[in-house]
C-alpha cells in the first residue's frame, strides 16, 4: 500500500543547508528522517517540526556501515524514501603540513574532507538507488536525489584543493550518473551554493562577505532544492550566488565531432555495467 504522505531523508540535517531543507519539506507534510552525527542535535531539530511521523538517527557519512545501518533503521520507520537529500559535508582542513622544508620522514594525508565530501556523497546516493529501484512508481518517478555540492565544484580554488577536489568529484557524478538514472525513473541533481551561512566556517569571515554583499540566503538555496525535488531535471547542477542567481550550469561542450563519437561509445561500453542482472 503507498504510504499516506512523501518522505524524505536528509543526512546533516542538524543545521544548516539541512535543517532548511527540512523545514521545508516538512511544511510540504513529509515524513522525515534526519541524520546527523551529532544525534542530539538531530533530535533537537527534529522537535522544532511539527512532524510526528519523523524520526532522527546517527550516521557518520564517512562510513560505509554507519551509513547502512543508519539508512536500514530509516527504511524500517518509513517504508520508502521519495527523496533524499545528499547534504553532510565539511570544509577545507590541512591535508599535508607544511614543516618549511626541514621536516624529515613523510606523513600520510588527512582524506577526512575527501571521505565525508566525496566518498560519503556516493554512499548516500548509493544507498538511495539500491532503495529506489526496489519501489513503485509515484507517478513517472522512484524516487529524487538532491545533493549539496558548491560553487568549488565549478571553480578551482587554490588554497582548497582537497574540497574543490571533491565537490568537482560530486559535479561529476551527478553530471555522469544523473543521465543514466532517469531510465530506471530515478532523479539526481546538485545543488552548488557560493557561501552562505552555516558551521563550516567562522563568523567574521561570514560577516565579512555579508559587508560586500557575497552571501547568498539560505532561501535561495532551499529554492534550489524545491525546484528539483518539483521538475523532471537529472543530471544538472545549479549555481546560487549572490544577487539572486539560481541557473542550472551546463556541462562543457565536446570540441570538436571525434570527441561526441568517443564520448557516446564510452556510454554504451559502460552500459552493462548498470544494467539489471538476471537472477
Amino acid at each position: 500500500m503507498a504510504p499516506a504522505h512523501r518522505t524524505a531523508y536528509i543526512t546533516g540535517a542538524a543545521s544548516g543547508i539541512g535543517l532548511a531543507v527540512a523545514r521545508s519539506l516538512s511544511a510540504r507534510g513529509y515524513a522525515l528522517a534526519l541524520g546527523d552525527l551529532n544525534l542530539a542535535a538531530a533530535q533537537k531539530a527534529l522537535a522544532t517540526l511539527n512532524s510526528p511521523d519523523s524520526i532522527a538517527v546517527e550516521v557518520d557519512v564517512s562510513s560505509w556501515e554507519s551509513q547502512l545501518k543508519a539508512f536500514e533503521i530509516i527504511v524500517s520507520k518509513l517504508g520508502r524514501l521519495d527523496v533524499v537529500i545528499v547534504n553532510a559535508g565539511v570544509g577545507e582542513r590541512v591535508f599535508v603540513p607544511n614543516d618549511g622544508g626541514k621536516g624529515t620522514g613523510f606523513v600520510k594525508p588527512d582524506l577526512t574532507v575527501m571521505d565525508v565530501d566525496l566518498n560519503g556523497f556516493v554512499y548516500t546516493a548509493s544507498l538511495a538507488i539500491q532503495q529506489m529501484r526496489r519501489q513503485e512508481a509515484q507517478g513517472d518517478w522512484r524516487g529524487k536525489i538532491v545533493g549539496t555540492a558548491s560553487v568549488c565544484g565549478f571553480y578551482c580554488v587554490p588554497t582548497l584543493p582537497i574540497y574543490t577536489a571533491a565537490k568537482h568529484g560530486a559535479v561529476g557524478f551527478v553530471r555522469s550518473y544523473g543521465k543514466y538514472l532517469p531510465e530506471e525513473q530515478i532523479s539526481l541533481n546538485a545543488v552548488c551554493p557560493h557561501v552562505l551561512r552555516t558551521g563550516i566556517s567562522t563568523s567574521a569571515f561570514y560577516d565579512s562577505l555579508e559587508s560586500k554583499d557575497l552571501l547568498v540566503p539560505m532561501t535561495g538555496v532551499v529554492k534550489a532544492f524545491e525546484h528539483f525535488i518539483d521538475n523532471e531535471d537529472s543530471g544538472e547542477c545549479m549555481e546560487i550566488g549572490p544577487g539572486d542567481v539560481l541557473e542550472i550550469r551546463k556541462s562543457p561542450e565536446v570540441v570538436n565531432a571525434e570527441s561526441k563519437q568517443l564520448n557516446e561509445l564510452l556510454y554504451h561500453r559502460g552500459r552493462p555495467l548498470h544494467l539489471a542482472k538476471e537472477t
